[in-house]
């Protein structure tokens, strides 16, 4: 199975921060569950490869990818987490929910990084369909989950 790390033209190991002592929430959707249980099983993987102790890995699941706001929201009020990764998946259908969904997280996120101390690391996959959703959920095109929890520490060492 390919990861996204394989396909981070920047990824060194060497180059990620010892996260031994760092702290992470996990949101993450019910909706999709197939892809969105992939993406949380690579962003934990890539957390302890890189140290994070699974004690200090919180994952708290919402119903929906537009839920993964509050949930961060109430995740970057709790003084304990070095970032935190919203991790879900949308998929294009025949109505215009699809744009609604997918404007309001990334407004969402956008702002919550720019109102409080926490990087909140951006993990919505938007799809045209669940294969190409598959594919960037531990299928061909790697995991998105992988590349979040290597931007979660970096960025948690800003």
């Amino acid at each position: 199975m390919a990861t996204a790390l394989h396909n981070l033209s920047n990824y060194d190991p060497e180059k990620v921060p010892d996260a031994s002592n760092m702290c992470f929430g996990i949101v993450v959707s019910e909706w999709n569950p197939e892809v969105t249980g992939a993406l949380l099983d690579g962003a934990v993987g890539t957390l302890e490869r890189h140290g994070a102790l699974p004690e200090n890995i919180h994952v708290k699941t919402v119903p929906g990818s537009f839920e993964l706001i509050y949930g961060a929201h109430q995740m970057t009020l709790n003084d304990g987490y070095d970032a935190i990764i919203i991790l879900g998946s949308v998929i294009r259908g025949e109505t215009p929910h699809f744009d609604y969904i997918c404007q309001g997280v990334t407004q969402g996120i956008a702002e919550l990084n720019t109102t409080s101390n926490t990087p909140v690391i951006y993990g919505l996959l938007t799809t045209e369909n669940l294969q190409q959703a598959k594919d960037r959920a531990g299928g061909r095109l790697g995991n998105k989950g992988d590349e979040c929890a290597v931007v979660a520490i970096k960025m948690a060492k800003f």
